[in-house]
């Protein structure tokens, strides 16, 4: 699905699927996706039988920071409603949700980040504030299992 070319994308063309299949229409519409950072421990090891006395560097296990979505608020309990299923226990609430980059017309995909196993772990939505006219922004952070990129 990467659709490379020499000049890079624009970062303000994207579609977010919350695992349900749905990319248009206001409860899907993000002001901001922090993706998360991926990296692979490495563990170091060194029989006392080997000749060099440096260390061998071994790939362990592979970690991704959380993501966080942000959106104004709308009114839709979308959010609410699944980071209250994990509050309340239901084991059952993992998603893959999908991050779409478009080009700049956004007639095509050319890019996608999967986050595999997401689900919610922070909920927030403020500040309220009499003497400022900024938009009301509500936050899902996700943790995730696995990062996979098209």
């Amino acid at each position: 699905m990467a659709v490379v070319r020499e000049r890079p994308y624009t970062n303000n063309n994207f579609l977010v699927d919350l695992g349900d299949g749905v990319t248009e229409g206001p409860e899907q519409g993000f002001l901001e996706v922090i993706l998360p950072e991926a990296s692979v421990d490495v563990v170091e090891y060194r029989s006392g039988n080997e000749k060099e006395s440096g260390r061998r560097k071994i790939t362990a296990l592979a970690k991704y920071t959380n993501v966080t979505l942000k959106r104004g608020v709308i009114g839709a309990l979308n959010l609410y409603n699944w980071w209250n299923e994990v509050r309340n226990g239901n084991q059952n609430t993992a998603r893959t949700v999908t991050v779409q980059v478009l080009n700049e017309d956004r007639s095509q995909v050319v890019m996608a980040f999967k986050l595999l196993r997401a689900r919610p772990i922070k909920y927030t939505a403020g500040p309220l504030n009499a003497a400022s006219s900024d938009i009301l922004i509500e936050c899902i952070e996700l943790a995730i299992e696995g990062l996979e990129v098209e």
